[in-house]
């Protein structure tokens, strides 16, 4: 056995080392001639049939198989292809990817695929890119996982409107939301965070699972998921998206992209939506969803030195007034002892800064600085419920970046939080039916931290990449705070690629913010005083099988397993008492198992299919019960996406379909054997394209699949038994919309 092993040892050593690799960057060239690497961009070998990504830095490097000459050609979507010949004595090369102004119809259809599994990245990478962006709605962030198994979206109760990812098994609290690499939508900001990303803003998503890196703090618990806007270089003077469906949903998204000289460009994004009419469709006399009203304002900044500096900056402004509860309320009632209403104002400020400054003429060596301040105000009330908020966070990073060589290189950095919560909670709830009695609570909280992290890569030609990082943070409410992280990835073949990671994450608990949906029940909210941070390690591992099949150039199946385990998490238990909701430290066990298989190929030309299937086993120790089934937390997810287009994607046809499996029912809900039953979900668009104008028409939910009285008590919804926290299913049957997108090209 002994000998088999060394022989198979022997073998591969001897191909790694026999193997020609061409190392290159691939840079985008605005029409004022300056460059910059681009993230995600393809390079391709027509003599292996090989292909790879580019990573943050523009750079790649990719295998020609002894190949005496080679033909090189780079893509990215919106950019005129570049084709390079090499030798085996070619040693780098570099691709500058000049903008595409003809008809935009041809780009996307071989160019970006639009839901894949990055091949290069060392940790298991979803990409989303705009093409995916473009398969349905995809009104705001949260609209836009559809076609994922990896991510479920729903909401976290039948009144706000406000909707929650889940990431291997747990709410979307334990995955860090980055914009560009700056954590987001944190605090008083998070419960409808998702709805305050536009998706026609974005150029791409980036779904990382497990905690990966130490750059970004200690909150990723599950995974990251990174958004990537539309760029101030980009060639797009003018971009309009307007939407409307048969529920009345009116939206609008304008972006420009303006290069004003060699040094500076900017891109302004402004979005409009209202949904102005109530609708009852299960008749329990409760709005489906509110009325709202949203205005979102960005500008962004590129400055880009002569000496390779860049600095970005911008600002963001946003305005969002809802409405919910009982068909008769109407927001001038103000609170109403005779008719349950609720209306939500947020407002939010968010201004940021990065600055990348090369210290080596070959740019190997760089200093970082990343700032950001936010803003967020929250006045509401629910019933008789009173919740107002007012946060200022800010957050500085600054890092050294080095790359020694082709196999070392190292990052170390200091960053600091703040954070300032000033909430007051008003509880009202009642007791006998008629008794009422009120709380004031003061829940906010303020909290300082400072951190310091080293992480190193080592590099073995294509074959290996370990990524292990280390980061002592000091908060002033917990002390030291240690989080080791690694990441490793093991291409056993060209096409066989091995993934494990671990580490471990950290969180403070923002208790009404993270759990906004249980102030629209008629319970009495408990709070333990001496609530801890909440602590988890993750870890799991991937392995990508990559072929060549049908016209799949890189079709691909894929297997993962991830697992959490919490030393402590907060707990929000709302069934250990019938008229309260009970929030305390974690007494026990509590994990989660999560297993996914992803399947993706295009069986002809231009046909796609993409087929991913996720079990969960979510598990929690609750006073009183033992270790039992997380409630609301689905089983399964099964989602089929196939899209067809004719030639110059003239008509783009897109259909979906999802399983979503049973979930366990809280204890004071009554249920078949205590699940929530199997439902199914199905989406459909049409897209024409004309020149630089995309009209799309499509439904959401085609089967027209509620849940059935989603709020419990809706006819007494001033009782303790009124709650409306028990969502496990679409809450609005079939939606129709018609929309279009055009782009102006420079």
């Amino acid at each position: 056995m002994r000998k088999i092993y060394l022989l198979v040892l022997l073998v591969v050593v001897s191909s790694s080392l026999s193997a020609k690799s061409i190392s290159g960057v691939v840079n985008l060239v605005s029409e004022n001639s300056k460059s910059e690497p681009v993230q995600y961009a393809i390079v391709h070998c027509i003599e292996t049939q090989n292909a790879v990504e580019t990573d943050a830095k523009g750079k790649f490097k990719i295998d020609i198989k002894g190949k005496p000459e080679a033909t090189l050609i780079a893509t990215y979507v919106g950019y005129k292809k570049d084709t390079i010949y090499v030798t085996a004595d070619t040693k780098s090369v570099e691709f500058n990817l000049q903008p595409q102004n003809e008809i935009a119809d041809v780009i996307i259809t071989k160019k970006q695929q639009a839901n894949f599994i990055s091949k290069e990245s060392t940790i298991r990478t979803e990409l989303i890119t705009a093409a995916g962006l473009c398969k349905m709605a995809c009104c705001n962030l949260a609209e836009s996982f559809e076609n994922s198994a990896s991510v479920s979206v729903g909401y976290s109760d039948a009144v706000t409107g406000a909707k929650q990812i889940r990431l291997l098994g747990l709410s979307g609290i334990y995955t860090t939301m980055l914009d560009e690499n700056r954590p987001v939508m944190r605090g008083i900001a998070s419960p409808f965070g998702l709805s305050y990303i536009p998706g026609q803003w974005l150029e791409s998503i980036q779904i990382a699972k497990g905690p990966s890196s130490v750059i970004n703090g200690l909150e990723a618990i599950t995974g990251q998921i990174n958004l990537e806007h539309r760029k101030p270089t980009t060639e797009e003077p003018l971009f309009v998206n307007l939407f409307l469906s048969s529920m009345l949903r009116t939206e609008a998204n304008i972006a420009s992209s303006l290069q004003l000289n060699e040094k500076w460009s900017t891109v302004l994004l402004g979005h409009f939506s209202t949904d102005p009419k109530a609708h009852d469709g299960n008749s329990d006399g409760f709005r489906d969803e509110p009325t709202s009203l949203q205005f979102n304002f960005s500008n962004r900044w590129l400055y880009m030195a002569d000496n390779g500096t860049q600095v970005r900056f911008g600002v963001r402004a946003l305005t969002d007034d809802r409405v919910a509860g009982e068909m008769d309320f109407d927001k001038d009632m103000g609170r109403n002892s005779s008719i349950w209403g609720s209306n939500i104002k947020n407002s939010g400020l968010n201004a940021y800064f990065k600055v990348g400054i090369p210290i080596s003429e070959d740019q190997n060596e760089n200093i970082s600085i990343v700032g950001d301040y936010s803003y967020h105000k929250l006045n509401s009330f629910f019933g008789m419920k009173d919740y107002n908020g007012e946060q200022n966070s800010g957050f500085l990073n600054a890092m050294f970046q080095s790359t020694v060589n082709d196999s070392h290189e190292y990052t170390l950095g200091l960053s600091a939080k703040y954070d300032n919560q000033d909430e007051e909670l008003n509880d009202f709830w009642y007791v006998d039916g008629d008794i009422a009695k009120t709380r004031l609570s003061d829940v906010g909280r303020e909290e300082a931290s400072i951190g310091a992290y080293g992480e190193y890569t080592y590099k073995y030609g294509d074959k290996l990449t370990a990524v292990g990082g280390l980061r002592l943070d000091y908060s002033d409410n917990y002390g030291y705070l240690f989080a080791p992280r690694a990441n490793v990835k093991y291409s056993l073949t060209d096409n066989l690629v091995f993934r494990a990671t671990g580490g471990r994450g950290f969180r403070s608990a923002n208790v009404i913010a993270d759990n906004l949906g249980i102030l629209s029940t008629g319970r009495e909210i408990k709070i333990n005083p001496d609530l801890d941070i909440e602590d988890a390690w993750t870890y799991g591992a991937n392995i990508t099988q990559y072929f060549n099949i049908g016209a799949s150039e890189n079709a691909y199946v894929s297997f993962d397993y991830f697992r959490t385990d919490f030393m402590n998490q907060v707990i929000v238990d709302q069934e250990v008492e019938s008229n309260k909701v009970l929030i305390y430290n974690l007494d026990g066990k509590s994990f989660t198992n999560s297993y996914q298989v992803d399947f993706s190929v295009d069986p002809v030309e231009r046909l796609s299919v993409i087929a991913t299937f996720r079990y969960t086993d979510a598990k929690v120790e609750l006073a009183g019960q033992g270790l039992v089934d997380r409630p609301l937390m689905s089983k399964f997810k099964g989602v089929l996406n196939v899209q067809y287009a004719t030639r110059m994607s003239k008509w783009t046809f897109d259909v979906t379909g999802q399983l979503n499996g049973k979930s366990r029912l809280p204890n004071f809900v009554e249920g078949e054997d205590n699940y929530s039953p199997m439902y199914p979900m199905l989406f459909a668009q049409v897209t024409r394209k004309f020149k630089g104008l995309d009209v799309y028409v499509g439904g959401e939910n085609l089967l027209n699949y509620k849940q059935d009285n989603p709020i419990i008590s809706s006819e007494n919804p001033f009782s303790q038994d009124f709650n409306s926290t028990v969502i496990w299913g679409p809450l609005s049957g079939f939606k129709a919309y018609v929309g279009l997108r055009f782009t102006l090209w420079k």
